[in-house]
């Protein structure tokens, strides 16, 4: 049973919402009838996608003497998303709620969902306290008690606000968020985006770039968003103007340069966006990460490891004579690896070379402007760490062999790859002639008091950011820097409380600035 802040909350989901009304037909059935062609209308898949992993307890419904292709067609989808399926009680074609109906009244907050015009049905059920949904229905209800829903993609924020309502909790927080699909799923499957609000009170429900921004926004107490999911490209001689520069989607263009957007904000000072925009910006460029990351030199105590940025240099061209003069007065010595300046958000950004002579700048093929970066031995480990509020996780990966293994393998050549799709990890063999690196050779304390550092010198609310101990010296090398990220080596258990936790504190701190 699905238990918000208050009542359980169960949602009923009538056929006519959710299938494409019949008309057309492909065959015939056993008894040599017509049989229609039984489809989602356009939109449903999605709804039904985004409730699988609500926290609301989901039914589909249909009258009893519906074609039986229709009601398979409506028990497949069920059990495809884990919901129940049950037929409505049907008498000279007047539909009625079935007993279970009546019965889930009693102990449950109960919404029921339609296409359909049915003033009996809607009737008995009002009687029974369930409150009836009307959904992109040509011939509008004007009864007062059946609320009007224009399209579809107006339902899950519709039912969100009238759950928070039915809750009566001034401690509900409903978070809108626009994200891409994958990312998305991946957040909702960990139960990371509930619709109707456990116990820490926040509501998640998407905004839709089909419908109007402003009036979505005045529905929502918050904005959680990954802008860098919505760039389309970057140029990166602006990195220092961001986003002067950059071009977005059409839906997240509209939300960073709006005039409606940026008034709204302004005259609803309240309004809470995770993170601010401008805060995420200086990650989309690797230079300017890097000079986030110099500044950890300040961190810790002499004698003891340290955490760092790791050497680099800026270039434009791979065929300036003064590159090997450049190398030495920056302290980088081979082999280095060359990564684009752009650090996400555009195909290949991730497209990187590892390069072991200065010949070989002359056969790479990575998009200019780069940052040429020492690479670090580090014994094939690499420590991924996720700030999200005020907690730091950590994972342990293995990552590329030392230098002298890429080295014996690359033929003489630069060693190229996507750092997403086709990094190269080193093979049990190489970890087995490795002096591997475990936990006992990260410094915890001094890694956390780095994330510390980044989360006050960012402004950022979520992010991640991967560590290499370097072979040797035991340095903790930072070589990278991200917002948002998914987080997902971290067991659900600690990962998603911590991240409801960060997103009440972070509107909690923004209220509590507004209000001095």
């Amino acid at each position: 049973m699905a238990m918000g802040v208050g009542r359980a909350v169960r949602l009923v989901l009538e056929s006519s919402l959710l299938l494409e009304p019949s008309g057309r037909s492909d065959g015939r059935g056993s008894g040599g009838e017509e049989t229609a062609a039984v489809m989602l209308r356009p939109g449903a898949d999605t709804l039904l996608r985004r409730l699988r992993y609500s926290n609301l307890d989901v039914a589909i419904c249909h009258p009893e003497d519906i074609p039986t292709n229709e009601s398979g067609f409506l028990g497949k989808i069920a059990s495809l998303y884990s919901f129940g399926c049950m037929p409505l009680s049907a008498t000279n074609g007047n539909c009625s709620p079935n007993e279970l109906m009546i019965e889930w009244s009693r102990t449950s907050s109960c919404f029921y969902v339609t296409s359909r015009a049915d003033k009996g049905l809607f009737s008995e059920l009002q009687s029974q306290n369930w409150r009836v949904l009307s959904v992109d229905n040509e011939h509008s209800m004007k009864d007062p008690r059946v609320l009007n829903v224009g399209r579809l993609q107006e339902l899950l924020l519709t039912l969100a606000t009238l759950i928070k309502r039915e809750i009566g909790s001034s401690s509900v927080l409903v978070v809108g968020y626009v994200m891409k699909q994958s990312r998305e799923e991946d957040f909702a499957k960990r139960g990371a985006f509930p619709i109707c609000p456990s116990k820490d009170g926040l509501s998640f429900v998407p905004l839709s770039y089909e419908l109007p921004l402003t009036p979505q926004l005045q529905e929502v107490d918050m904005l959680l968003h990954k802008v860098t999911d919505e760039i389309v490209k970057i140029d990166p001689k602006y990195s220092t103007d961001f986003p002067k520069g950059i071009s977005f989607s059409s839906g997240m263009s509209e939300i960073i340069r709006d005039t409606k957007f940026l008034m709204f904000v302004e005259e609803h000072s309240d309004f809470c966006i995770l993170d601010p925009f401008k805060n995420i910006y200086p990650l989309l460029d690797r230079v300017q990460i890097q000079q986030i990351l110099v500044r950890l030199q300040e961190l810790g105590s002499e004698g003891k490891p340290k955490v760092r940025a790791p050497h680099a240099l800026e270039v434009d061209n791979f065929h300036d004579g003064g590159l090997q003069n450049q190398l030495a007065e920056t302290n980088l010595s081979f082999p280095i690896i060359v990564k684009p300046q752009v650090a996400c958000g555009v195909a290949d950004a991730h497209n990187m070379a590892l390069v072991f002579q200065i010949e070989e700048f002359s056969n790479i093929n990575v998009p200019l402007p780069a940052i040429l970066q020492e690479y670090v031995d580090h014994g094939s480990k690499i420590f991924k760490f996720y700030v999200i509020g005020d907690k730091v996780f950590h994972a342990v990966r293995n990552s590329m062999p030392n230098a002298t293994f890429l080295k014996s393998s690359s033929g003489g050549e630069p060693l190229t790859f996507n750092s997403l799709k086709t990094l190269p990890v080193a093979t049990k063999e190489q970890l087995l002639q490795t002096k591997e690196q475990d936990t006992k050779s990260l410094d915890i304390s001094l890694v956390e008091e780095a994330a510390k550092y980044l989360k006050e010198s960012l402004g950022l609310t979520i992010f991640g950011f991967d560590v290499v101990v370097q072979e040797g010296t035991g340095d903790h090398v930072i070589v990278d820097l991200n917002y948002l990220p998914s987080f997902k080596e971290v067991p659900d258990s600690e990962a998603v409380p911590a991240f409801w936790d960060a997103i009440r504190q972070t509107y909690k701190s923004k209220r509590g600035k507004e209000r001095t």
